[in-house]
């Protein structure tokens, strides 16, 4: 260790200039996980907040996002009323495109039934619509409108009344508005009672897979999915579009830093490989040099890591407050992460360097 320390402390600002570039590379990757892991999340967002466990949708229908499903009232009815149905949550959930300060903007509109637990779950400011002609607008969307509670709102040919301003319902791709069902049901031209999904409670003690069988003999032409699975199904599609580009970005930063310890580790040991062949004529083992040249890149790593998971958290916490769209979702377990890939790093670029050593003649050396 003492050795290791030496070597690499021998050229200071070598030194700390290769923890700061291997610390951004490792920032990066915490960047890009975070923010696939924040899209996760808000893609979930609603499914997350709407209580059952079971989702009826139209049949052949399995994301509650990406998908259009239509049920009639009698279709509604029959599901609530099957037997080991606690509770029926119905809604209507459909995209729209809305005009901003002159700007189109994607929505997800979603018609509720005030107090059945399938709206807004967070309001900061205002209420639930309790008529036909209110909506609660996204917090971060409606600032950036310029738009508050009071404000009108027109699209699709009707004019809301702003009264609720609603917390953590934006993404990158779009915002949550919550409008009362019936007025969903006029606006977009349907018969009374039509819904797009229904959330189901079992009764205590219910078993979910039963109320699904009996559904699916009662009632034809309808999906019934586990929510966890519709959940799933989301996060595949929507987090997918952008997972190829951002997994090959984290692969091009990992290459990144092992070049980096790489070559701060050969860098140092071509500085010293005097010193090492005198070591090895005097009997040092090969093992010896590759665990001098191994704690050097784990040193490197581990200061890299350090460095990279604040250098992530403040790039973090500055993304969401420029572009409150994104969330960067660091998770708990973030730190060990971060130890790891540069442990990973560190191991991967210690290899060449400690090849060199092993293969070093004295003699050679000496005669340099």
């Amino acid at each position: 260790m003492a050795l290791a320390m030496r070597n690499l402390l021998h050229d200071k600002l070598r030194f700390g200039l290769s923890v700061v570039g291997i610390g951004l590379a490792i920032m990066l990757i915490l960047l890009l996980n975070g923010l696939t892991d924040g899209l996760s999340l808000q893609v979930s967002a609603y499914i997350d907040h709407v209580p059952g466990s079971i989702i009826v949708g139209q049949a052949n229908v399995k994301n509650l996002l990406g998908g259009n499903s239509f049920l009639s009232a009698t279709t509604v009815a029959d599901i609530t009323s099957t037997e080991g149905v606690e509770r029926a949550i119905p809604v209507l959930l459909q995209s729209a495109i809305i005009d901003l300060d002159a700007k189109k903007e994607f929505i997800y509109l979603i018609g509720y039934e005030p107090g059945k637990g399938a709206g807004p779950w967070k309001l900061t400011e205002g209420h639930e619509p309790a008529t036909d002609d209110e909506i609660v607008l996204d917090r971060v969307k409606a600032e950036q409108h310029n738009l508050k509670v009071g404000s009108k709102l027109k699209f699709l040919g009707r004019q809301f009344n702003i009264v609720g301003l609603s917390q953590d319902t934006l993404s990158w791709m779009s915002s949550f508005v919550f409008i009362r069902k019936s007025a969903a049901e006029t606006l977009f031209g349907l018969p009374p009672g039509t819904s797009s999904f229904v959330f189901i409670i079992p009764v205590a003690g219910g078993s979910a897979e039963g109320i699904g069988e009996r559904i699916q003999q009662k009632i034809s032409g309808v999906q019934i999915t586990p929510k966890s699975a519709i959940r799933q199904n989301d996060i595949n599609l929507f987090v997918g579009v952008i997972g190829i580009p951002l997994n090959l970005m984290v692969v091009i930063a990992f290459v990144v830093g092992i070049l980096v310890i790489g070559l701060i580790i050969y860098t140092a040991t071509m500085d010293r490989q005097r010193e090492y062949g005198v070591l090895k004529a005097i009997g040092a083992r090969n093992s010896f040099f590759y665990r001098v040249v191994t704690t050097q890149a784990v040193i490197v790593a581990i200061g890299g890591a350090v460095s990279g998971l604040v250098l992530a958290f403040l790039a973090g916490q500055l993304i969401m407050v420029v572009r409150p769209q994104f969330l960067v979702a660091l998770q708990p377990l973030v730190l060990g992460e971060a130890l790891i890939i540069g442990l990973l790093m560190a191991l991967l670029a210690a290899w060449l360097p400690a090849r060199y050593l092993a293969k070093l003649a004295p003699a050679e050396i000496f005669r340099k």
